[in-house]
């Protein structure tokens, strides 16, 4: 961005700052852009909402409030258009949609949202009360939810895994870049890696963690909701050898046995016949971040690519004490 004083490239900077939402003080990165000329700092609508949304993120964790993306899933997974749900729920439409794309909802509507998104029995009570919901409509909403209930049987094994590796009852915080964990995205991220670079469990450790860090970094959240603790041989996502385990057994990629010059016996990642990636579950921002990981680390070994994240203050902070990082560090990143 250009200074409007002297025409001239001005520096991004990131600062710690404090604002003040629904009179309560939070701590947050504050990016701007800084003049050295006139010692004026400029913001954009992109860095406004930027630094809004880390605010927005803290006060949804503190006060157990649902995330956008935890709305806009809910009303997909029950295939509730804005006026069914709105109607279900007694929200207005334009309340609704605003939650999905950020806006945070009152404490009331908050815990409205929480209990039907938690609890389908809830979701029931709610729209068999409802008096302004026909008959016709009720009935309909009814057998959803009994369908969804029952895809969700269906689905169990893969659930309780899911459970496993992301410790799922955890709500969206500062350990998960403010992102409630998503399998499918992870697995995906798995795949990507597995198609565009030669990678060993190690490797791919680093590339998952840099590339939800990056994206943190640059939007505030992660991709995939992902908490990386660290290892003795870098930051990791919790769980990750049930993970990677996983996805060889269902086919999604596959991990074989390879002998280095060294004698030693190790194991790689493979593309599997079965799986591509499916981008569709991506941003176009995400896709970039996944993409110029894979850039940055494609030439590099597990070896290397770990001394490199041994040099984060991620990994050196946290490394003694094996513990969770916080997505904070992502704005000291050296090496993304």
């Amino acid at each position: 961005m250009k200074s409007p004083f002297t025409g001239k490239e001005m520096t991004l900077k990131i600062e710690k700052s404090i604002l003040v939402f629904r009179k309560e003080e939070f701590k947050y990165n504050h990016k701007s852009y800084y003049c050295e000329d006139s010692g004026e700092a400029f913001t954009t609508t992109e860095l406004d909402e930027f630094n809004l949304n880390q605010v927005y993120n803290q006060y949804r964790d503190k006060h157990n409030i649902p995330f956008p993306d935890e709305i806009k899933e809910f009303r997909a997974k029950y295939n509730f258009s804005y006026a069914d749900i709105t109607k279900i729920l007694g929200l207005g439409v334009n309340s609704y949609r605003n939650y999905e794309k950020g806006e945070v909802p009152s404490l009331a509507n908050a815990a409205l949202l929480k209990a039907v998104i938690n609890s389908n029995s809830t979701l029931k009570s709610l729209i068999k009360s409802n008096n302004d919901i026909t008959d016709t409509k009720r009935n309909t909403f009814l057998k959803t939810i009994a369908k969804v209930k029952k895809q969700d049987e269906l689905n169990k094994r893969k659930q309780e895994l899911v459970e496993y590796v992301f410790n799922y009852n955890l709500l969206p915080d500062n350990f998960s870049g403010y992102r409630k964990p998503n399998f499918d995205k992870l697995v995906e991220m798995v795949v990507f890696f597995t198609e565009r670079v030669k990678a060993t469990p190690t490797k791919m450790n680093k590339l998952l963690f840099y590339a939800d860090f990056l994206n943190y970094k640059l939007t505030g959240v992660s991709i995939s909701g992902t908490r990386y603790f660290a290892h003795t041989h870098g930051p990791v996502p919790e769980k990750f050898r049930t993970l990677f385990d996983y996805l060889a057994n269902e086919q999604m990629v596959d991990l074989i046995s390879v002998q280095y010059p060294s004698g030693l016996v190790g194991e790689e990642f493979a593309k599997n016949p079965n799986k591509t990636f499916e981008n569709t579950l991506f941003k176009a921002s995400e896709l970039d971040i996944l993409n110029s990981i894979a850039t940055k680390f494609e030439k590099h070994n597990a070896s290397e690519i770990r001394a490199l994240s041994h040099e984060e203050k991620a990994w050196i902070e946290n490394e003694k004490q094996k513990a969770l990082i916080d997505y904070n560090y992502s704005f000291e990143l050296i090496h993304a």
